[in-house]
């Protein structure tokens, strides 16, 4: 599964990510971007023991997406996320980290809900509203 088609413009809380039926268990993710405290970043969904997850895509160990081949978050198992640059494995389920190089550092989750077969990004904090200052990007 690639982005959402709307890659190049950070979602808003409240705005779909994809169709839910487009994630499946250990399956490929869902690319999108979002506004964090200010700046553009990329992040993904997955969807792991039948719950929706999703995380900005960046290593704990090193600030890399995870994946090199686009939407390819989970080991071949299907049952960890791993960053494909340095072999950092992650818990799908909660981000924490499971080994490697990222030392007790877990991935940034992003809050999600399901509704009406859509996964909708959820409100967070250190989300931005998804408006884009002029000269910002």
């Amino acid at each position: 599964m690639t982005t959402t088609g709307r890659a190049d413009r950070p979602l808003a809380a409240g705005e779909a990510i994809c169709a839910s039926a487009a994630l499946r268990d250990g399956g490929p993710g869902v690319r999108f971007r979002v506004r964090w405290r200010g700046l553009p970043a990329p992040a993904f969904a997955v969807r792991h023991a039948g719950r929706a997850q999703a995380y900005l895509n960046r290593c704990a160990h090193r600030a890399v997406e995870l994946d090199w081949i686009e939407g390819e978050f989970f080991d071949a198992a299907g049952s960890e996320l791993i960053c494909a640059t340095h072999g950092a494995r992650y818990h799908p389920a909660t981000g924490t980290c499971l080994g490697g190089p990222c030392a007790g550092l877990g991935l940034v989750a992003l809050p999600v809900l399901e509704r009406g077969g859509r996964l909708l990004l959820g409100r967070h904090r250190d989300l931005d509203d998804g408006a884009v200052a002029p000269g910002a990007e």
